[in-house]
């Protein structure tokens, strides 16, 4: 996501809960930074390197557009593996990702301004009369209302408002009259009806021809959203509004962050990442500044910068309060339980928090945003990119790199506020390893792992729209641009808005009056506005002293011992011992546990929520005990016990480590996601139960089973593509009651792994499979059977070509993770588009986290649920009930989480042979990859 380029009128004090004056909307905050570069430890780049580099980013953009331009417009984005568009439809589905694909050239309207920011003018003019003449709003397609309005609508009104400043200039755009507008204007009134709901937040998808709801439409059941999908519109729609003067627009968007505000955990003051779009409740109620919230935040600053009212601010101030009291624990960015928040509810942060240091730099508040952005880039020396999500220790968890362009964003508004060269260095780093890892003849390809260097055929929109703007900004001196840049805004798309809107065509809403804004004191205000005494002591080596004991955090297994959590607390007073935090060597430590039973009221109280917090932590420390894998060896022929599938184990259920294995025929239980109960008990009973994942808790599927009679159940992934070549191995966790009324074995496959299952369910109609803690001899299994001797010799002359596994010991066990969802292709594939999808996060990325993705969830018709696996089938994945066998602190998710609607089993083509072959290529190219060292 992205930050601003603007702020209000500032005095040399410190100001206070007054309103400033409207009129001042040349980004003073800018003009203030501007005053305040001093010398700083690193050396000053020259004006000729910083012309060497900004050129650089020039050409590096010429290669990615140009080649969007060649290989794939009109399509929405560019594969740069194989040069050819991405057309929705027509290739294999990602879920979620292709929510912002909507036929409409995305790559082309998200990169207008862009073109003008890197003075590329007379390509400006020319893309603006291809949208106008091309673009086609009017498809009937789903596309996410959240991704649609920053990125659609977003790069519509960017490059509106750079149009009617080329026209004013005189040179360029002398024809244009408003037509861009117009456009956003009709996209507008399309995504109005997604509004339609009691509470006022937005449904996450629309149908844009047929709206929401009718049958054509093909949406509109969905009960969740994101925070951010439903709080980052009110840019996009004011401006829209106060361009047009049709004030609807900006009306539905206050509403929707009234209703937010409303909702949030009242004594913590945060917000959970998905909520009910109809009743108003946490559905995730973790919260955290990354994926499916971080641009709620940014928009609620960003709000006030651009449309001046306080209450905005004031909002924004009371969550950046709970966000530096619970969230930032220098220079990490925890989530935490929004009604328990001195509680983690992960240990692992996302990529998609980099762009928080850049809003901490429009807050004002400097040193938290150096050390978080010091903390990434060490994690990006490390692993050349920013992995998708990565531990507290640093190790990867999510290794894809979509290309996300958030860390370059902080860079470039933390260098206009210190003017430190550092920045400079940081930003060369990043060109370098662009052009040296991502860099392929048709474009620039995302990373599939950033441990490998294996790639994705993906160039997301984002790349051209935020990328490349903020890289040669960073190295453009003013001259270099031309229009002051400072006279703008920017979305969290990185698109342009006049600051000018702030007096134009104000909103006749007023502020909500049901709201309750708490009282807040004078502390929270101090640093919204800064100025060089607050930000920049006199200190010429400020920054460095900030820096420099993050150096070799990312080398070290424990960070903790860097931390400086009180210091974001201004107050002065020391925050409250964690347990988390708590280490016994720790003389400081001890000396407030002993404090904590005696003296005031205030320690008693902290020495009783510590030994809660113990309890907590020991609890589920020992409910997130690491199970070794389990195998699924497929016994019936073809395979005859030589397929082993590496399976992840349950935390409940029979365990195949202390008894005899499960063997049986496999059956598709009707529901398939098993949330019911079963409509084909006859089907399932005295076999072992086909099961989708998502929807409920992996416990209750294992009891719907059960009670149809099932003796096992396998749950299999709903992302397609998904492996454990390439994707850490899960444990599913309970539901947090007794499980010990479920007595049958559950393990869990990934997609690529149960594909195998079902497509010899589909061709051979009865597949039998044995269930166990490791393969079994095949002899020993296939013993009194009518088998060739072959087999049961294991003649390896005979076998080497057919079999993926020797044994039911998967090399990949210590693999760290990808975040769901994508397609791998490497460079040695560039020349066979036919095999470039192997299959393989989100967004978190990210994210989605993605991102990153966006963590939208929804719900499927019934319909959808009923529908049979080996049929045209649109599953759900709710990924949160599982855990992550790779870290010692694992995290225990209320429910799971809906990340990929769009997946369809039915899209299976390939013979069963060649699906093995391809597999098994797979397995060796990996094994290839951990000789080299993850």
């Amino acid at each position: 996501m992205s930050e601003a380029g603007g702020g209000r009128g500032c005095g040399s004090a410190v100001p206070q809960r007054a309103p400033w004056n409207l009129v001042a909307t040349t980004a003073a905050l800018y003009l203030v930074m501007a005053t305040s570069v001093w010398t700083a430890a690193a050396a000053p780049m020259s004006r000729e390197e910083k012309q060497k580099l900004g050129n650089q980013v020039l050409e590096m953009f010429d290669h990615a557009y140009g080649n969007y331009m060649e290989h794939a417009y009109p399509a929405d984005e560019l594969m740069p593996l194989t040069c050819r568009g991405r057309v929705r439809g027509q290739e294999p589905s990602r879920g979620d990702v292709d929510d912002a694909l909507g036929k409409f050239s995305l790559t082309l309207i998200d990169s207008l301004d862009t073109l003008v920011v890197l003075n590329k003018t007379k390509e400006f003019e020319d893309a603006v009369r291809k949208v106008l003449r091309d673009v086609n709003l009017d498809n009937d397609v789903v596309v996410s209302v959240f991704e649609t309005n920053i990125r659609v609508l977003g790069g519509l009104l960017g490059g509106h408002s750079l149009a009617i400043m080329l026209k004013e200039k005189g040179e360029y755009m002398q024809w244009y009259n408003g037509e861009l507008l117009q456009m956003a204007k009709q996209l507008g009134y399309k995504l109005l009806p997604a509004f339609n709901t009691t509470s006022g937040l937005p449904y996450p998808r629309i149908n844009l021809k047929f709206g929401i709801r009718k049958p054509e439409a093909r949406t509109g059941t969905e009960t969740d959203t994101c925070t951010a999908c439903a709080g980052t519109l009110i840019l996009e729609f004011a401006a829209l509004s106060r361009f047009t003067g049709a004030t609807i627009f900006e009306e539905y968007a206050r509403k929707a962050l009234d209703f937010l505000w409303e909702k949030r955990q009242r004594s913590s003051n945060l917000v959970g990442v998905t909520i009910n779009i109809h009743t108003g409740d946490w559905v995730r109620k973790d919260s955290g500044v990354g994926a499916g919230i971080d641009s709620y935040y940014e928009y609620l600053l960003k709000a006030y910068v651009l449309l001046g009212d306080d209450s905005f601010l004031e909002r924004f101030n009371t969550h950046y309060d709970a966000i530096m009291r619970y969230i930032s624990q220098p220079p990490l960015l925890l989530d935490v339980h929004i009604h328990k928040p001195m509680l983690n509810a992960r240990t692992w942060m996302d990529a998609l928090l980099a762009f928080f240091p850049g809003l901490q730099v429009l807050k004002g508040d400097i040193r938290p945003a150096i050390e978080t952005h010091e903390m990434l880039y060490q994690v990006i020396k490390k692993h050349n990119f920013l992995p998708e999500a990565f531990t507290t220790d640093f190790r990867v968890h999510w290794a894809q790199h979509p290309l996300r362009p958030e860390f370059a964003e902080s860079t470039y508004f933390l260098y206009k506020a210190t003017g430190d060269p550092y920045y400079l260095e940081v930003g060369k780093t990043l060109i370098e390893n662009l052009n040296k890892y991502a860099r392929v003849p048709c474009g620039f390809a995302a990373m599939k792992d950033v441990r490998t260097g294996s790639h994705e055929d993906r160039m997301d929109s984002f790349f051209l729209a935020e990328m490349f703007k903020y890289l040669y900004l960073l190295f453009a001196d003013k001259e270099d641009i031309i229009f002051d840049i400072e006279d703008y805004i920017f979305t969290t798309e990185a698109h342009l808005l006049p600051l000018w809107l702030s007096t134009t065509n104000q909103s006749t809403s007023k502020k909500n009056t049901t709201s309750e804004y708490i009282e807040l004191d004078d502390s929270n205000f101090d640093w919204t506005c800064p100025n060089t005494q607050i930000l920049f002591p006199n200190d010429p080596l400020y920054a460095q002293s900030i820096r420099e004991p993050l150096k070799n955090v990312v080398d070290k297994s424990c960070p903790r011992g860097i931390i400086r959590v009180e210091e974001s607390f201004r107050s002065g007073a020391k925050p409250p011992l964690r347990a988390r935090d708590f280490m016994a060597t720790n003389p400081e430590h001890l000396e407030i546990l002993k404090k904590m039973g005696a003296a005031s009221s205030i320690d008693a109280e902290d020495g009783l929520r510590f030994m809660q917090e113990m309890i907590e932590l020991s609890s589920q420390q020992q409910k997130e005990q690491q199970l070794p894998p389990r195998a699924v060896q497929v016994v019936s022929r073809p395979f005859f016990g030589r397929v082993v599938l590496t399976a992840g184990p349950a935390q409940f259920g029979l365990d195949l480590s202390k008894h005899k294995e499960t063997r049986g025929f496999v059956a598709s239980s009707k529901p398939y996601n098993g949330c019911s109960e079963l409509t084909n008990p006859e089907a399932v009973v005295g076999k072992i139960a086909l099961i989708q994942r998502g929807q409920c808790m992996f416990a209750e599927k294992a009891r719907h089973i059960q009670n149809a009679g099932a003796i096992g159940g396998i749950v299999i992934d709903d992302n397609e593509g998904s492996s454990s070549d390439t994707a850490p191995l899960f444990q599913m966790a309970g539901d947090g009651k007794d499980t010990d009324d479920i007595k049958i074995p559950m393990l869990f496959l990934f997609s690529k792994e149960g594909s195998i299952i079902l497509d010899a369910l589909r061709e051979y109609e009865e597949v039998e499979v044995l269930l166990s803690d490791k393969a079994k001899d095949r002899a020993a299994i296939l013993k009194g059977k009518m088998t060739p001797s072959y087999i049961i010799n294991s003649n390896p002359d005979m076998e080497s070509e057919e079999q993926p596994f020797s044994d039911g010991d998967s090399e990949n066990q210590s693999t760290e993770p990808l975040a769901p969802g994508s397609q791998e292709v490497d460079l040695a594939d560039q020349e066979s588009p036919e095999d470039s999808s192997l299959g393989s996060p989100p967004e978190s990325p990210p994210a989605a986290a993605a991102g990153e993705a966006a963590d939208e969830a929804t719900d499927v018709s019934p319909s959808e649920q009923n529908s049979d696996p080996l049929e045209n089938h649109e599953p759900t994945s709710l990924d949160g009930e599982c855990t992550d066998l790779d870290n010692q602190l694992q995290e225990q998710s209320e429910t799971e989480e809906d990340s990929n609607p769009n997946v369809s089993w039915g899209n299976k083509d390939q013979p069963i042979d060649s699906i093995l072959a391809d597999w098994s290529e797979d397995i060796e190219a990996f094994e290839m990859m951990e000789k080299d060292e993850l």
